[in-house]
């Protein structure tokens, strides 16, 4: 999906992040389990997880607001690690729990191809006022 925004060199490309919806009552992102996203163990790494997870707090933020004029960035995140996954593909969908002026809060949860959950995050993203 195109945003208009250049995700070359950055995390999303070197992760393969792959942004499928951005609305505003969810946005949905996908990231596929290959070594670059995985721990020595061979899993799923919880840090890509956390990754992808707010990759669509902060693109859900951004959605929302003025984007000529302010920018969204996390600034608190948790994940709750369920599941391992070892290949395929897992999916977050976030949903915002709350609109503010100067802060939103995402629910995020991130499935695998047959809907078993594999990690439930919570992101507080900011918006701040571009310089």
């Amino acid at each position: 999906m195109n945003l208009g925004l250049d995700t070359r060199n950055t995390i999303l490309e070197v992760l393969g992040i792959d942004i499928v919806e951005v609305g505003a009552e969810r946005v949905i992102a996908t990231m596929p389990v290959t070594a670059a996203t995985k721990q020595p163990a061979g899993i799923l790494h919880g840090g890509a997880s956390v990754v992808l997870a707010e990759t669509v707090a902060t693109l859900g933020t951004w959605n929302l607001i003025d984007q000529e004029s302010q920018q969204a960035v996390g600034i608190e995140i948790n994940a709750n690690h369920i599941r391992s996954k070892s290949d395929g593909v897992v999916t977050a969908t976030g949903v915002p729990l709350h609109r503010g002026r100067s802060t939103m809060v995402w629910d995020i949860k991130i499935t695998d191809e047959d809907g078993k959950l594999i990690c439930v995050s919570r992101c507080t993203t900011a918006i701040l006022n571009k310089k």
